[in-house]
């Protein structure tokens, strides 16, 4: 029976020095596989350079929120939505359209879905403190995740917030944020192990990691780019407050 690793990664929102530092943790852990759960642009000054790689280096990608909306904002929208579109190529703005919502896998005896927000849309939030009819909701089949059978445990991105919530067998997690973590300043990803495809019992684990990377480097990045909205994105960074908390 042979256990394998997989690297959940989320919201890298346009930090190609956050995702560097993580794919080279990721390289040297063994893993055989990554899947990325959404949101690689936005917020952050290169989006187009993460598109490539996370489209180079993971072996699935779900859409996120930002990668629903911001192909398709239009020129009057706010200044830095209209720099991070253009950032993007027209490919890549196609590609991530087209990218699926939701993913299932099966391993060690476990039903997993995976989604960038909720089972709703990507587009609906649950924060980490969640109702227990939000939490009930992750784990229901809906028109965005398709029949079949319900999970047991659920992964997400999204809310930038790493947490694992265990209740009467059933397991919601979230991955946090490589690009633009908003619990601690230093970006997370999970790795899940066991035996793929098993349908029985057999080991298996659910890890959180962090992966310290120069801050410094990326703002100098963004201001060297010239990037809108560039003062509240570096106090994210340092200080993992939100924008919207920050005092002006």
């Amino acid at each position: 029976m042979s256990l394998e690793r997989i690297a959940l990664i989320s919201d890298v929102h346009g930090n190609l020095t956050a995702l560097d530092a993580v794919l080279d943790d990721i390289g040297s852990r063994g893993v055989d596989q990554i899947i990325n759960l959404g949101d690689f642009v936005g917020k952050g000054p290169r989006g187009s350079a993460a598109v490539d790689r996370c489209g180079a280096e993971c072996d699935v990608n779900i859409r996120g929120n930002w990668d629903d909306h911001l192909p398709v904002w239009s020129d009057e929208s706010a200044t830095e939505m209209i720099w991070w579109r253009n950032e993007l190529r027209q490919d890549q703005r196609d590609w991530l359209k087209a990218l699926p919502l939701s993913h299932d896998l099966l391993v060690s005896g476990r039903r997993i879905r995976l989604f960038h927000a909720s089972a709703t849309s990507p587009h609906v939030r649950v924060h980490a403190r969640h109702a227990a009819e939000e939490f009930a909701g992750m784990f229901r089949n809906t028109a965005m995740t398709g029949a079949g059978p319900v999970p047991s445990m659920v992964g997400y991105g999204d809310i930038h917030d790493a947490f694992v919530h265990v209740e009467r067998g059933r397991t919601l997690f979230n991955v946090g944020s490589v690009g633009n973590p908003l619990d601690e300043p230093v970006p997370s990803y999970a790795i899940l192990e066991g035996v793929v495809d098993e349908p029985g019992p057999a080991p298996f684990g659910l890890q959180l990691i962090r992966v310290p990377y120069d801050v410094e480097a990326e703002i100098e990045a963004a201001e060297r780019l010239r990037m809108p909205a560039l003062e509240p994105y570096a106090v994210e960074l340092r200080t993992a407050v939100y924008r919207g908390f920050q005092r002006v």
